[in-house]
């Protein structure tokens, strides 16, 4: 039985379509051109003028040799090759078909050296089309960015940019798979000095557009770095007002003092690593007590007044199995966890030498990510209810028109390739923790296309206002919204995530407090944002993602794409040994060693009682075997092992074949000085007793 006011909504989402109609013909009439806002010196693009990359299939990209590009990049490092063919030249690169096979979406292609090569892009194409489909296209090009963004091939084109990254240092207090960076494996530190991280927020908002974006301080461990924390307070100086940190949770379960600290100089999220639902299930990362690490730091972060992320690397056969529980979790803590951030697994850093045979175990796409959402929750229609995140540029749009020319920043525009991220999002009730996805009860694609005329038709603000409510309304469900929710909570919550009219929710600029966070969290609304991320590798690389690619790295050879800089032609390796602070050897002289929690050891925490709400069937469940029951390795240090032993095998074999041969074909006698095969296997020169020399 639906409740009365949802039968006055409904009357009210009619006579809503009724007024769209008028007011769309007579705001179509004439429209205004687009106004040149302050943060940029080109105009606002209207929704006609946005460029798309070639999209759907089968489709000619260009993308990368896996063998190739390793060869080359080593050849740079060594010295052999000057770091100018990856400005000057095409180094690697060759031509990649995308085509549709036997249900899936595949790349497909060939180097003239190495052979063929072939990946999954994709297990469902009519998802995959949808995605395609709903892209508004590309964000204002990049310009007055010649300094920043010079990287050949890899060069950021379009917009600059949701969420600048950097790293602090490329020092870690774990020593897991998967490592994108490998960290502490590389053989030196590199490690920004103070005035390094002041150039880089500085420089990065001297790129046109000058959006607002976020900033997130990543490693490598971030708070290893001894500037962290002077870093966050000079992001919010310069005027980022989303400061990140990407973290493992170590330093933050450790220390209350320390969330405090951070909070302070105002960390407004923490993406936590986050592998699934209790110790076992992030047994892979080798800490005995890694679960309990994870709800301590939520604990300490959430108190402090900082907001937490949940990043998982999704690996097929290792933690897929974890999807529903990570998002069970979040339903079941909604005052606390308002994003999740699911990221399939990159094959890059320790993993490039990946066997074909794991690769193909452990691919996992987004079009698995939203079915495996789907039947293991029973939450999402893939194609009703999941979006690319660029998708929302076109909202972004509105309130740059909104702000008018006179705003000193641009909105946050997700204007990646609809093939690497996508979003789905979830209204939660607080109180009553029911759930429903924002698009059973929102009609997302239409509402999409009625703000985009309102856009184009560039209006003051009243109007567009005016617009924008008019279509909300229209695209309006009543009866398939959450029980108690209404027609003016979804207007407030439009608002204040574009903060069109300035009413006040709660700071979230350098000054607030944490009155305004406590404000912020008084809303009896959450809106969950269930996001993919898909960073690419060698095996799918596609510059066209690249090229307009969202959050790009800051280093001291400006500003790299993501997905150039950890894999691609691989910026890291070669920045990082470019700009090298110290040998391991030279550094641990200097500063001692870290503390390294691996190989089962365990994080000192306190025991402090436990807020979160926790289903203790996953907690306690066991390690997802998958891969064991197959055979297959679970990671590069476990595959490199096996490699060795095959090759010790495949010796000792050689070498009883061949002395089976000498001894009954050519009739040899076994030669004196050799220990048994039965003793060791294979035959190997016994060691012999030295002659004592003189002076010993």
């Amino acid at each position: 039985m639906h409740k009365p006011i949802k039968y006055v909504e409904k009357a009210v989402t009619l006579a809503a379509r009724g007024a769209w109609t008028v007011f769309d013909t007579f705001n179509s009439i004439k429209p205004n051109p687009s106004f040149t806002p302050k943060w940029s010196e080109k105009p606002l693009l209207k929704s006609y003028q946005k460029q798309k990359p070639p999209l759907g299939w089968p489709r000619t990209t260009d993308s990368l040799c896996p063998r190739c590009v390793p060869e080359i990049r080593q050849q740079i490092l060594d010295g052999k090759l000057p770091q100018e063919v990856l400005l000057n030249e095409k180094a690697g690169e060759i031509k990649a078909q995308i085509v549709e096979r036997d249900g899936r979406i595949l790349m497909v292609k060939e180097c003239p050296v190495h052979g063929q090569f072939e990946d999954v892009m994709s297990i469902d194409p009519a998802f995959s089309k949808h995605l395609e489909d709903v892209f508004p296209g590309r964000d204002i090009r990049a310009h007055a960015d010649e300094k920043l963004h010079n990287h050949g091939t890899s060069t950021i084109k379009h917009g600059r940019g949701s969420v600048l990254t950097i790293d602090l240092t490329n020092r870690c207090n774990m020593m897991c798979d998967p490592c994108f960076m490998d960290a502490n494996q590389v053989g030196f530190v590199h490690e920004l000095t103070w005035a390094e991280i002041q150039k880089m927020l500085d420089d990065a908002i001297t790129i046109k557009p000058r959006r607002q974006m976020s900033v997130q301080f990543s490693g490598g461990e971030p708070t290893l770095s001894p500037y962290f924390l002077d870093a966050v307070r000079h992001s919010r100086k310069v005027g980022y007002n989303s400061v990140q940190a990407a973290s493992n949770g170590i330093e933050f379960a450790k220390s209350k003092e320390f969330c405090k600290q951070a909070a302070e100089a105002g960390l407004r999220y923490v993406y936590l690593q986050f592998d699934g639902i209790g110790n076992a299930a992030n047994a892979h990362r080798k800490v005995g007590n890694m679960f309990d690490v994870k709800v301590r730091a939520i604990e300490n972060l959430w108190e402090a007044g900082v907001d937490i992320v949940p990043v998982t690397t999704i690996v097929n056969g290792i933690n897929n199995e974890q999807v529903g529980k990570i998002i069970q979790f979040a339903l079941d803590n909604p005052r606390v966890i308002s994003f999740l951030s699911f990221q399939p697994v990159s094959f890059t850093g320790r993993d490039e030498e990946v066997t074909d045979e794991r690769r193909q175990a452990q691919r996992y796409t987004l079009s698995h990510l939203a079915h495996d959402v789907k039947n293991q929750t029973g939450l999402g229609e893939p194609v009703r209810d999941w979006f690319p995140i660029s998708f929302m540029s076109t909202f972004s749009d509105w309130a740059d028109l909104v702000h008018g020319p006179d705003a000193e920043w641009g909105q946050l525009s997700c204007g990646c390739h609809p093939n690497c991220g996508i979003g789905m999002a979830v209204m939660i009730d607080k109180e009553t923790k029911e759930s429903r996805p924002v698009t059973a009860f929102l009609n997302a694609e239409q509402l999409a296309k009625d703000v985009a005329r309102i856009n184009d038709a560039a209006r003051g603000k009243f109007l567009s206002m005016v617009g924008v409510s008019l279509a909300l309304l229209r695209n309006y469900r009543p009866f398939e919204s959450p029980t108690h929710f209404t027609l003016m909570d979804m207007l407030k919550k439009f608002d204040k995530c574009f903060g069109a009219t300035g009413r006040n929710y709660g700071k979230v600029t350098g000054d607030r407090t944490m009155a305004d966070i406590n404000m912020r969290r008084q809303d009896r609304w959450n809106f969950l944002f269930v996001a993919g991320m898909w960073f690419q590798d060698l095996f799918n690389y596609d510059f066209r993602r690249t090229e307009q690619c969202i959050i790009p790295y800051a280093t001291q050879e400006g500003e790299i794409s993501f997905c150039a800089y950890n894999t691609g032609v691989g910026w890291r390796n070669i920045v990082e040994k470019m700009h090298m602070t110290a040998t391991l050897t030279k550094w641990y002289e200097e500063h001692g060693r870290h503390e390294i929690f691996a190989g089962g050891k365990k994080v000192g925490i306190h025991a402090d009682a436990v807020r979160l709400t926790l289903n203790q069937e996953h907690v306690n469940a066991e390690e997802q075997h998958d891969l064991d029951k197959l055979g297959i390795a679970k990671n590069a240090r476990e595959e490199k092992m096996r490699a060795r032993e095959t090759k010790l095998q495949q010796e000792a074999e050689n070498a009883r074949m061949t002395k089976l041969y000498r001894e009954h074909i050519l009739g040899e006698k076994p030669q004196e000085g050799f220990v048994s095969l039965d003793q060791l296997g294979g035959i190997k020169p016994a060691v012999k007793k030295e002659e004592p020399v003189m002076g010993d």
